[in-house]
């Protein structure tokens, strides 16, 4: 790879991490479980305050995140901020197998290794320091990084909100999955931020990705820069920054670091493994997509559309969010109606104002395709749902010539599905995916076509939002699934150009970047469910 040409070398960190039925991408081989990465990042001597267990009294509807205006904001204190972080960032659950226990949380990741950490800058609020401050998913609890002067910080913060910040530790992903592992991490990101605007929703909050800052600002606010707090211990790549808060309100890097000057930080980091691997294609990639310079973010107007359909089930939010799970197998048999496939497909698509896609700046350029096996009311087979008008022709002239682009009966007007082809797809999938036999058993699985040559000519770190908006699409359809009584799960395995091959496309100019799949689950009965925050004292099962 060349250090000269950051987009030639994240089109490079791409191909060489493509999986192929002949031979995957660079890997480990085998799981080391003696350097089995700890779940959680701790900053060992940093000050700690322990959150309230508070999302139970959350009593907004899952249905109600999609009407705009419909949840009354709640007061910005430590217990509205604790139910932010318990829903997006926070253990949904602990599963326990023959004396041996592992956390699930309410932001999915690959392998369940969660390279996703996330942090929360704000100014005094009631119950809470302002400050920088690290989450603790495993204790539910803040950790303070940094506490700035006063009183230029609370003067000079912006009111009514705070900021939620991301990054990804590497070594979590590349543990079990080498070279690949830093497409996870980005799925992940996207994942964690569809999280925390769904849990933001659920409060009456609004919340947009700041994606004006660069990365080096960044990594400044959240103290990651800082080589001696970390010293052995794994690096954090800086992700983004979302505010979370009045939707009119501006918040610039250069308005918020000159009011961390004279902080003073608390806490060093723990180490995760004894001993690492060093995989240098991530090394490469990171460096080749690092957004270096700041500049301006502006908005994309969404078109607009009709609202939503509903969904059947009255649940509440908290408890959606709380219970999604990743499903491990599908029983090949349950099928979901035609109505519930295009609620699903509905919010794929972005509206003004609703989330999740109100939090990013930019038009649609990941456009999902179908592999449909048990859809009542409609033919399996091979179809696309078109996300952005401008991406019908060149996606068209892409794909095979064969494929027929009809129209598909029953579906609303203004959800831009298209048919390719009648067809019994689930060995398709199931080869595609790598062999597995999820992406055939359930009722359609996805695949995730990116608009790749243009976003990485544009700018080389436009590879980590893409895997961001995939990551978006695929915690909708989680979500979506759960409300469906139905399971979903995303895969990260897949032969990159087998897919491209079915569709026919020839080059770079669109790419898949990540598969999903939903149908009937299949519990795993062996497995013991216990609940999030049991373990700690006072715990119970709230949360």
């Amino acid at each position: 790879m060349s250090i000269d040409d950051p987009r030639a070398n994240t089109r490079a960190y791409h191909e060489v991490t493509k999986h192929r039925p002949n031979h995957y991408a660079p890997g480990p081989g085998r799981l080391d479980w003696v350097n089995q990465p700890d779940p959680f990042r701790r900053f060992h001597d940093a000050p700690v305050v322990r959150l309230p267990l508070a999302a139970n009294r959350l009593e907004t509807a899952y249905d109600d995140l999609y009407r705009l205006g419909t949840v009354p904001a709640c007061p910005v204190d430590i217990e509205h901020v604790a139910i932010l972080l318990e829903l997006s960032l926070g253990l949904s659950a602990w599963k326990s197998y023959r004396g041996h226990s592992w956390a699930l949380r309410c932001n999915p990741s690959s392998g369940n290794l969660h390279p996703t950490e996330g942090y929360v800058v704000c100014p005094q609020l009631p119950g809470l320091d302002g400050g920088v401050w690290h989450y603790l998913s495993e204790t539910h609890a803040l950790e303070l990084r940094a506490q700035p002067g006063e009183p230029a910080w609370s003067e000079g913060f912006p009111a009514g909100g705070v900021l939620v910040g991301l990054s990804s530790i590497h070594w979590r992903e590349a543990w079990k999955y080498g070279a690949r592992a830093y497409r996870y991490c980005q799925h992940d990101a996207g994942h964690a931020l569809a999280a925390v605007r769904y849990a933001a929703a659920a409060l009456g909050w609004g919340a947009r990705l700041l994606g004006e800052w660069d990365d080096d600002s960044l990594a400044e606010l959240l103290g990651l820069d800082r080589g001696a707090d970390f010293g052995d211990a794994e690096h954090e790549a800086p992700d983004a920054v979302l505010w979370v808060g009045p939707e009119d309100v501006q918040v610039s890097d250069g308005a918020i670091l000159p009011l961390l000057t004279g902080a003073r930080w608390h806490g060093g980091a723990n180490r995760l493994s004894p001993t690492h691997v060093h995989w240098p294609q991530i090394v490469a990639a990171e460096a080749a997509a690092l957004k270096l310079e700041p500049g301006s973010d502006s908005r994309w107007q969404s078109l607009e559309q009709p609202p939503l359909m509903p969904v059947q089930s009255e649940v509440h939010a908290a408890n959606l969010i709380r219970q999604r799970r990743s499903a491990v197998a599908f029983d090949g048999v349950t099928s979901i109606s035609a109505d519930v496939f295009f609620r699903m497909l509905d919010t794929l698509l972005p509206r003004g104002g609703i989330p999740p896609w109100d939090m990013l700046s930019w038009a649609p350029r990941v456009h999902p395709v179908f592999f449909l096996h048990r859809v009542d009311g409609l033919e399996p087979g091979v179809y696309v749902l078109i996300r952005h008008d401008d991406a019908l022709e060149p996606l068209r002239d892409a794909m095979r010539e064969e494929w027929l682009w009809q129209a598909v009966p029953g579906c609303p007007a203004h959800i831009p599905l298209r048919m390719l082809a009648p067809l019994d797809v689930r060995d398709s999938a199931q080869l595609i995916c790598c062999h597995q036999d999820i992406a055939a058993d359930s009722a359609f699985a996805v695949g995730m076509i990116a608009q790749f040559r243009d976003s990485i000519d544009e700018a080389p770190w436009w590879y980590r939002r893409l895997h961001w908006e995939a990551g978006v699409l695929g915690q909708v359809l989680y979500l979506e699934a759960e409300a469906a009584g139905v399971r979903s799960t995303g895969i990260g395995c897949f032969f990159d150009d087998e897919m491209h091959r079915l569709l026919g496309l020839q080059d770079d100019a669109w790419q898949t970047i990540y598969h999903f799949t939903v149908g009937g689950h299949v519990e795993d009965t062996r497995l013991t469910t216990l609940p999030p925050y049991a373990h700690l004292k006072g715990g119970g099962g709230d949360g």
